[in-house]
């Protein structure tokens, strides 16, 4: 099967909804319970609205145009002194192969941006080491949560 990777837009927004509510299904089967789940998934519509505009997100399709996967990605300014992080919000894929493609595109990405750092969740380690692309823990950091 032949994969096309390109940046997501805004016009993907239902697509990558439709993949990802799909993929939550499987794992959640109930409606309800699974509603409250999108209402606090990093894929819920206001965020993808979000990250959509910005054009640091992927979208991987097949030929017919079908979300395989995609990764919601933004960039931060003066980050831990960084002077531009590429923050990874949100991986999800059909499979690791698709996974793997998509996280070193952003790394790839990042370093063609001359991007000092990629954000990625801790669940990127394994395909980092696929890739064989070097990385390491983020400094400790805590956070305290400003609405009740």
């Amino acid at each position: 099967m032949k994969v096309d990777y390109r940046i997501a837009q805004l016009a993907d927004l239902d697509t990558v909804y439709q993949f990802a509510e799909a993929r939550l299904k499987v794992e959640i089967p109930d409606d309800m319970e699974r509603m409250i789940q999108i209402w606090n998934s990093r894929f819920r519509k206001e965020s993808l609205e979000h990250y959509l505009k910005l054009g640091w997100s992927f979208i991987a399709e097949d030929d017919s145009q079908n979300c395989l996967g995609y990764f919601l990605g933004q960039p931060l300014l003066f980050v831990e002194g960084h002077t531009q992080t590429l923050w990874i919000e949100d991986v999800q894929a059909q499979s690791p192969e698709i996974s793997a493609e998509l996280i070193e595109i952003s790394y790839k990405l990042s370093r063609d941006k001359h991007f000092q750092k990629v954000i990625l969740s801790p669940t990127a380690q394994v395909f980092l080491e696929t890739k064989n692309i070097k990385h390491q823990p983020s400094l400790p950091t805590i956070w305290c949560k400003t609405t009740k």
